[in-house]
């Protein structure tokens, strides 16, 4: 390729998720070669039905990290989701049956939580990650008292159930529904102001604050529908268990923030989006499907992921090293 054609594909893909793409389709190539049974029907489906919930997280959180900030309360914020969701649905613990009412109550429950810790970081100027670990706490702690003293609540709404459950033209409720949000967060990126004001923040506050941006109002926000992505997580993971439970996202956050980053959006901000975060979820589900399909040990399958994400974050660092004036 040469010069022209080079400089000519670099602006093409600027800013789009090609390394991203490459990368998966590689993985993909090399696991079939290893098990074919990879490239059936069957396992493609439950692939993307495994990234359907750590997918609808990312959408959140990818808008948080795109203005430089990081949300580190996903866990708490899931078991709030999920035992909100269980004791407002059909259960054995009370009379209440919102049914899929229960879905847009728990989503206003973690907005309210993200807007915690949204206005912690823009009017108390804590810094994200430990504002957010605090509302993890706090989150977790109110989940724990949803639990009480009574066993798990069982979840009898079979309506609600479906949602993870059940299929639709060969794939699960909850990926569809998982492929509505990613699409509804690829809108709200292109297309609306807040979107296109999470770039500039994060590319450079400064400079947004003299364009006139209100950074504190669009950050605020940012958390707000990390909430609320993180707590319709955890009443999806309820629905996909049938119980209510007060820690359904074990391990999510590690999953989530990895994915983000092997997808190409970079924890400094300004670069990346919904779209790069997905394929980052992607990767990493077709990673340990095909780990399991091989045969590799579970002990082996936790040090390959954290070497992935050590060498997608060299990439990304090594990259960058020289606009952030990063010594190496």
């Amino acid at each position: 390729m040469d010069n022209s054609l080079l400089a000519r594909f670099r602006r093409a893909t600027h800013g789009q998720p090609v390394p991203a793409l490459i990368a998966l389709a590689l993985i993909v190539v090399v696991i079939a070669a290893q098990a074919p049974v990879f490239m059936t029907a069957g396992n493609i489906a439950n692939v993307i039905d495994q990234a359907a919930i750590p997918a609808i997280i990312v959408v959140g959180l990818s808008f948080v990290i795109l203005m430089g900030s990081i949300d580190l309360s996903v866990e708490g914020v899931m078991a709030v989701g999920s035992m909100s969701a269980a004791l407002l649905v059909a259960n054995d613990r009370n009379s209440l049956d919102f049914g899929l009412w229960a879905l847009p109550v728990v989503m206003i429950i973690g907005g309210v939580l993200g807007l915690v810790s949204g206005l912690a970081v823009t009017r108390l100027r804590i810094p994200s990650f430990l504002a957010t670990i605090a509302i993890a706490s706090v989150a977790s702690g109110i989940a724990l008292i949803l639990f009480g003293t009574s066993a798990k609540p069982q979840i009898v709404d079979p309506v609600f159930i479906d949602l993870t459950q059940g299929t639709f033209l060969g794939f699960t409720k909850v990926s569809w529904l998982a492929l509505v949000i990613v699409l509804l967060g690829l809108v709200i990126q292109r297309y609306t102001r807040f979107g296109r004001y999470a770039y500039v923040i994060g590319g450079s506050e400064e400079i947004a604050k003299l364009s006139g941006i209100d950074v504190r109002r669009y950050r605020l926000l940012a958390f707000v529908i990390a909430g609320m992505c993180s707590s319709l997580a955890g009443a999806l993971t309820a629905s996909r268990t049938s119980i209510g439970s007060t820690t359904p996202g074990d391990g999510l956050l590690f999953l989530t923030i990895a994915s983000v980053v092997i997808g190409g959006t970079i924890l400094t901000g300004g670069r990346g989006g919904v779209l790069h975060s997905v394929i980052g979820v992607l990767i990493m589900g077709v990673i340990v499907t095909g780990m399991v399909l091989i045969g590799v040990s579970g002990f082996y399958q936790q040090i390959i992921q954290g070497v992935v994400l050590l060498v997608a974050v060299t990439a990304v660092a090594w990259k960058l090293r020289r606009p952030m004036r990063v010594v190496m």
